[in-house]
């Protein structure tokens, strides 16, 4: 069952930010980047506050994806990117992104915390980092 309301536009609009932001990690960076934009969805905290659908999620700006503000938002959805981005929708989660909420590519090593966020790993080149539960409960539900 859905963790957040999808239609398939929704499905296919997510699927689409997950290839742009991830293709090049594969199926499981590609699921944490699904993660992050279902955690956004839910958090309404912090930077996330009233967004409340995929398309708010996908092209927030200040503050989005990158692949929707510097221009590599372009590819097709294929199916098996739409049953990674169903799979997220559903609420599969992926560790370090299981409650994360942002994530980014540093020169070297991972920070411990970003934007006073807490560091909860790394995967290939993306480092995850996710609220406390006393600033954004609804991200652990």
């Amino acid at each position: 069952m859905a963790v957040i309301k999808a239609n398939s536009s929704d499905v296919d609009l997510l699927a689409r930010l997950m290839r742009a932001e991830a293709e090049g990690e594969g199926e499981q960076g590609m699921m944490m980047v699904g993660n992050v934009g279902v955690n956004r969805i839910l958090a309404n905290c912090l930077d996330f506050k009233n967004i409340r659908n995929m398309n708010d999620m996908v092209y927030q700006n200040p503050g989005g994806f990158e692949a929707t503000q510097k221009g590599y938002f372009y590819q097709r959805a294929r199916d098996r990117d739409r049953r990674l981005a169903q799979r997220a929708i559903n609420g599969e989660r992926t560790w370090p992104a299981n409650y994360a909420l942002w994530f980014f590519r540093p020169e070297g090593d991972c920070p411990p915390t970003w934007y006073n966020q807490e560091n909860t790993g790394r995967y290939k080149a993306h480092c995850f980092f996710q609220p406390t539960y006393d600033d954004c409960p609804n991200v652990y539900r």
